[in-house]
């Protein structure tokens, strides 16, 4: 099977915004359909990839019916794992009605957003915190944040232009209501 979209996940995650992405260890990970996680697997992969030739969850002809899908997708609207899931619903939605390319061109200016925040703000302790920003607030919300923290910080040290931008997507969380911490 031909994998088109190897950085979106079977089941609706952007993989670009995942914190194992952004490692530069041995556990990096190169996306949910990458070699090594489809040599891995998860159930969905199993399911979609492997068994019915399929390369997302809602493109099956029993998505509706299935139980395990239904399951995954009622706990990402309360809990996450390693990788928040505060917005999966709100990413099938978004590629049923407007189709995956559009999809994966979107989470490429969240994913461009993500690695300047990692570049010119991570202390070293804000990578899953700037990754689920990235994930959850809107892209204009996330371009005057930087840009703002960016022109507060320009004398600064990398722990107060962290704590800066922090303090705006703080406030725009907040504001809305969003967390940006996983929720366990």
């Amino acid at each position: 099977m031909i994998i088109n979209y190897p950085e979106i996940g079977v089941c609706g995650l952007s993989c670009g915004l995942c914190p194992t992405y952004h490692t530069k260890t041995k556990s990096r990970c190169f996306g949910c359909k990458s070699e090594v996680r489809m040599a891995v697997g998860c159930p969905f992969i199993t399911c979609a990839i492997k068994r019915k030739g399929i390369e997302f969850c809602w493109e099956c002809e029993e998505n509706e019916r299935c139980e395990k899908w239904k399951k995954h997708r009622e706990a990402g609207k309360r809990f996450d794992s390693f990788k928040c899931y505060q917005k999966l619903e709100d990413n099938i939605v978004f590629i049923q009605k407007n189709g995956v390319e559009e999809f994966q061109s979107v989470q490429k200016i969240r994913e461009e957003l993500l690695q300047e925040m990692l570049k010119n703000f991570n202390e070293g302790r804000s990578k899953s915190y700037f990754c689920i920003a990235a994930t959850v607030l809107e892209i204009e919300e996330l371009e005057k944040a930087v840009n703002e923290a960016t022109a507060q910080s320009k004398e600064s040290g990398i722990r107060e232009k962290s704590k800066i931008l922090h303090s705006l997507l703080n406030e725009i969380a907040v504001r809305k209501n969003l967390l940006l911490k996983l929720r366990k």
